[in-house]
């Protein structure tokens, strides 16, 4: 009889269990979809974000040398240039020349449009201005008889911290200051030129040739005195990378000596001929015989021009080679690597004088003073030496 009662209880317990897994099944695909509903929904909201291109008030904002634009983010959240960093990384990420990004300062707005901010950091116009320094320049203006003025480093480096967003403009006179009165090491300046600098007492012109010419990411945000300790150190850098105490060595210089004779290249040898004015200096110096440079009088004026006056080149200063021996005490301008070079690996040849006969550049050099009087007086005919004083 109990045998026949659980026969026909089995059906039953059958449908109860194929109705628990039908139930169970059921919840586990209720379930799997919502989350994949869930999911859908989220990766298709859009993040929050602000509309227009800002609202007016300029921050600066600094992509570093090696970052990304999209490393940027979370700082313009931040600072609210950006709504949330999901949506500038969206923007960037929509934007297919966001990789092209140029490390430096640049001006966005307070609360812009992400689509708008990444579009900023590719606008050359929002770029704050390279510090762009030239094999040549002076650390002071210079003043040309007649003429404009050629602005120094120090302007150039004020002109780049002068600008829209920041709110520490730096001085011409303010980096003078500095360039004069803090001590050199401090300043980065290396141990072969400390002394010399510290000889020149509170000179700002004594840090010349130690900025070496390239363009430079100036932080507009920097003091005078970070401005110049960076720039002062990357350049040390440089000469320690490529060797100029062995370079030196090599043609019987300090270092200090070969980074003024190269500066003297800068200021006198056109394009092309940097390897046979470095070989003039040389022999000179091996004769020995003054220089007799006309662009280490012209250091000392407040005006100058190609052509110099009998009174200035008997005038004694510490860059005045008609009225001194050897090299002028420190260097006269920014010195690039091509000048050194020139001076490691000079041309050969016995010329003593060398002079630019025309307009065009031309420059002649020569073994003896009889062919250069000649030179002299071909030069003097074309006008390149009239004077406008």
């Amino acid at each position: 009889m109990n045998q026949i009662r659980n026969r026909r209880m089995e059906p039953v317990y059958v449908k109860r269990r194929q109705r628990f897994i039908a139930v169970t099944i059921a919840s586990l695909i209720l379930i799997i979809g919502a989350i994949i509903y869930i999911g859908v929904a989220t990766s298709n909201r859009t993040p929050h974000d602000y509309e227009g291109s800002g609202n007016g008030v300029v921050q600066l904002v600094e992509i570093p040398e090696g970052s990304s634009i999209s490393e940027l983010g979370p700082e313009l959240e931040e600072r609210d240039i950006v709504a949330t960093n999901s949506a500038f990384q969206t923007a960037a990420s929509n934007n297919p020349n966001a990789g092209s990004v140029q490390p430096g300062f640049y001006r966005l707005q307070e609360q812009m449009n992400a689509a708008a901010a990444v579009s900023a950091l590719l606008d050359p116009d929002n770029q704050v201005d390279l510090l762009d320094i030239h094999g040549g320049a002076t650390l002071m203006d210079v003043t040309v008889v007649g003429g404009n003025t050629r602005a120094g480093i120090y302007s150039q480096i004020a002109a780049v911290t002068c600008t829209e967003g920041s709110a520490n403009c730096i001085t011409a006179e303010d980096l003078q200051q500095v360039a004069s009165t803090v001590s050199p090491a401090e300043l980065g300046v290396p141990d072969w030129a400390i002394a010399a600098v510290e000889a020149r007492g509170t000179d700002p012109k004594r840090l010349e040739g130690l900025i070496m010419p390239g363009q430079y990411v100036v932080d507009p945000s920097n003091d005078a005195q970070g401005i110049l300790t960076d720039l002062i150190t990357r350049s040390a850098r440089h000469f320690q990378e490529t060797d100029i105490t062995g370079r030196a060595d090599a043609i019987g210089l300090t270092p200090y000596e070969l980074l003024t004779a190269a500066s003297l290249i800068e200021r006198e040898a056109p394009a092309g001929d940097f390897d046979k004015v470095a070989r003039v200096i040389l022999n000179r110096l091996a004769e020995p015989m003054q220089l007799q440079f006309d662009s280490t009088v012209n250091y000392g004026l407040s005006e100058q021009e190609v052509a110099t006056t009998d009174e200035d080149r008997q005038t004694v200063t510490p860059w005045n080679t008609y009225a001194m021996d050897g090299l002028p005490q420190t260097p006269i301008a920014a010195v690039s690597t091509e000048a050194l070079q020139a001076m490691e690996n000079p041309a050969e040849g016995n010329w003593l004088y060398f002079v630019t006969i025309d307009t065009d550049g031309t420059t002649v050099f020569n073994d003896t003073f009889e062919e250069h009087e000649a030179d002299i007086e071909q030069a003097l005919n074309s006008g390149v030496l009239d004077s406008n004083r």
